[in-house]
């Protein structure tokens, strides 16, 4: 018997409805992993004046040990990892990179010098490589191209919620324990407030990675590229050779742009101890709803903003709001060393995190659009990987450096985190500007395979 077209149009809505239902649960479990990196990853920076009491570390070598020695395992693995994720499943990959950076993080709460803080801090870069590239990937299959904008942005302000979180918890731990001079726990012995830190809040992604495991499932994979659907598959390296100028600007613009962002997330609480003579659980309950508040939404507002641009005929739209962002950003970074009080300090920086927070969607739909399915995960590593080491590790050591060599005092953080976030956001804008040209001919259909 055959289904009437009425009910069979209805029993289509339905499972449409079930899909992009499902397809919205994916990026909330990918969100709350990725608030899960950020807390991890971000929580050092909170940690900073006990770490480097405690180790006796010099602010280079913190920079090291917080940039430098995440970014250069985070980047190196996320080419392997990447590799595996274009033809492996990529929820499993994602629950093995949750778990490893898990316990990684508990191991930094183990470390009783900079070399053993340096190889746990090593594990958490390796572990978290594996969770974007599969989660740009995936956002791409289950989302139609005119929504993918907004799925990225919800799933990046995952990222801000982590970091905030950090300031907050570890605030938090550190106000609870901060009565003693240390924790005896069995086996591991008399930890420090600082270490103690570490494993709480590392330990719980264990629990995300096995519901990771339990509940996603891995899509069909589909084509967005006009121009290398229906084609043999292209090389990597022969695909980014034909269109070098588009991914070079991308890369590196959006590079510059992140080393802005990282430089503020890493450096801002030494910013408030040092300056204002906040305590590090004070810094915490300041910056954490700052990050959250003014991050979040400036990833909410850039990835709505791209799409209404993108819908108004703008093709080069993911490109030309990362330009708005670095942009808006040049004025609250300069000001930030000529802050006269506390809250006129947390102003400025709500502003800028705002601002450098616009380059997070963008930069994840741009590659999406521009790159074959079964290269999208390996061009999200190396993008990552330029990222990470341009972003992430040289903001951090510039800062550090300039902290230690050049002004030769701690109180200059804020003169240093205007020097490299407004020179970054410069480079950002003359990078993204020329790449909005590039982006716009090769979504005409003029990809090379």
């Amino acid at each position: 018997m055959r289904t009437p077209p009425a009910a069979a149009a209805r029993a289509n809505l339905v499972r449409s409805d079930r899909s992009l239902a499902y397809a919205w649960y994916v990026v909330a479990i990918l969100m709350a992993a990725y608030v899960m990196s950020f807390i991890d990853r971000q929580i050092m920076a909170l940690l900073i004046e006990p770490i480097r009491a405690d180790l006796g570390l010099s602010d280079t070598q913190f920079a090291i040990v917080h940039g430098l020695g995440f970014s250069l395992f985070y980047a190196v693995m996320g080419i392997p990892i990447a590799r595996l994720t274009d033809r492996r499943s990529r929820p499993l990959i994602i629950f093995l990179g949750v778990s490893f950076w898990s316990l990684a993080t508990a191991a930094c709460g183990l470390a009783n010098s900079f070399w053993h803080l340096l190889m746990a801090r090593f594990g958490v870069g390796a572990g978290e490589a594996s969770l974007s590239p599969a989660t740009y990937s995936l956002l791409a299959d289950y989302f139609p191209r005119e929504k993918l904008g907004r799925a990225a942005a919800v799933y990046s302000t995952g990222s801000f919620i982590g970091a905030g979180l950090a300031f907050l918890l570890g605030g938090s731990v550190i106000a609870a324990v901060s009565h003693t001079s240390g924790v005896t726990l069995p086996l591991l012995g008399t930890l420090r407030p600082w270490q103690l830190t570490f494993i709480v809040v590392g330990l719980p992604g264990v629990l995300v990675a096995a519901l990771i495991q339990l509940t996603l499932r891995d899509p069909a994979r589909t084509e967005f590229s006009p121009a290398v659907a229906g084609r043999s598959e292209p090389g990597l390296w022969a695909f980014l050779a034909a269109n070098r100028g588009v991914f070079a600007t991308h890369f590196f613009g959006y590079s510059m742009s992140a080393m802005a962002l990282f430089s503020l997330l890493s450096w801002a609480p030494a910013y408030l101890i040092r300056t204002f003579g906040l305590r590090a659980q004070e810094t915490g309950y300041t910056l954490g709803p700052v990050v959250m508040i003014a991050c979040t939404g400036g990833v909410l507002v850039s990835g709505w903003l791209m799409d209404i641009l993108r819908a108004r005929g703008l093709v080069d739209a993911p490109m030309r709001t990362g330009v708005i962002g670095a942009c808006g950003l040049l004025l609250p970074a300069a000001v930030l060393p000529f802050a006269p009080n506390l809250g006129a300090a947390v102003a400025v920086l709500s502003i800028a995190f705002f601002l450098a927070a616009f380059p997070m969607p963008p930069s994840a739909a741009a590659m999406q659009l521009l790159t074959p399915n079964r290269l999208r995960a390996q061009v999200a590593a190396l993008f990552l990987f330029c990222n990470s080491l341009v972003g992430l590790a040289l903001g951090s050591v510039l800062i550090g450096s300039l902290n230690d060599y050049v002004f030769r005092s701690p109180r200059a953080i804020g003169a240093s985190l205007a020097i490299v976030s407004c020179g970054a956001g410069m480079l950002a804008i003359v990078l993204l500007g020329t790449g909005c040209r590039l982006f716009r001919d090769k979504m005409a259909g003029q990809l090379e395979a």
